[in-house]
């Protein structure tokens, strides 16, 4: 499950409310994403406040841009946060999709590749290593719990995206807008193979969408009020042409259906993503999720 981080007039209280009750339900994980240059809370310092309100679920960030921090201090922060919580962390990593976040933080829109991520990467896992990365007295800790480091996910829809991952990455956190099953499955086949072919055995194979749940034209157009909000780059009649079939709207029993065909293809996880800042979403979600312990 996804936390609410995009929504609006977020607050303290909420956000530990949906934390806890995630951590005490049926969720493998507890997701939240990064962007900088919109209202949501910084996904690093939120990070801090998650470990201390869970104690069970896996935290999974979905996703980090590595260029937008320094990689050193980034691989700092992201082991503190694995001590916090006591090696419950897995890092999604992902270019980002967006150049207002690059420029609000004065990183180069040029960066925005695949090549610059790993680069970064190398250095994070240097760091995570115990090596030191400078003319340091000590290296830079802490030494996080899980050895080498939390273990990285990349944030992608592109098969050449996946291929160039699969020597850093344990599998892929990606998302799908329009739940085409065909393409999903493609897209797992290109990381299987990918992944055998380093020699780095079978990938994770997580995917995500936005849902809403509901009765009759509710839910959809819960969504819709979602992506115009957060999807604010792009024009917005071109929104109101997406909105129709980017992302899940339906019943609890429809989203039973949803999942179970994704499992059918074989993904590992699906990271659901609120429209909707409710709590009673949560708890239906909360409830369809216990149908697959």
């Amino acid at each position: 499950m996804t936390m609410p981080v995009m929504e609006p007039d977020l607050d303290a209280t909420t956000l530990e409310r949906w934390a806890r009750f995630i951590d005490e339900g049926p969720f493998s994980s507890l997701c939240w994403g990064e962007r900088i240059a919109f209202d949501n809370p910084d996904c690093l310092t939120l990070l801090g406040a998650l470990a201390a309100w869970t104690r069970r679920v896996r935290l999974v960030t979905t996703v980090v841009v590595p260029q937008l921090h320094d990689p050193v201090l980034l691989a700092k922060a992201l082991a503190t946060a694995d001590l916090l919580c006591e090696g419950r962390l897995t890092v999604g990593l992902g270019v980002g999709g967006r150049h207002e976040d690059y420029r609000a933080v004065g990183a180069d829109p040029r960066t925005q590749t695949m090549r610059a991520m790993a680069d970064r990467v190398a250095v994070m896992k240097r760091v995570w290593a115990g090596e030191k990365v400078t003319d340091s007295v000590l290296p830079v800790g802490p030494r996080p719990v899980q050895p080498g480091g939390p273990p990285l996910l990349v944030g992608t829809t592109g098969p050449k995206t996946v291929r160039s991952a699969a020597s850093w990455a344990v599998g892929l956190a990606g998302t799908t807008l329009d739940l085409d099953l065909a393409k999903q499955r493609e897209l797992f086949d290109v990381a299987r193979r990918a992944w055998a072919e380093a020699g780095r055995g079978a990938p994770h194979l997580a995917t995500s969408f936005w849902f809403a749940i509901g009765e009759g034209d509710a839910p959809r157009a819960q969504v819709h009020a979602h992506l115009r909000r957060y999807l604010n780059w792009i024009p917005a009649e071109y929104v109101d042409a997406m909105a129709p079939t980017t992302g899940w709207a339906g019943t609890a029993d429809q989203l039973v259906e949803t999942l179970r065909a994704f499992q059918d293809i074989g993904a590992d996880e699906i990271h659901l993503i609120p429209t909707s800042s409710d709590i009673d979403q949560l708890r239906i979600a909360a409830e369809v999720a216990e149908q697959f312990g």
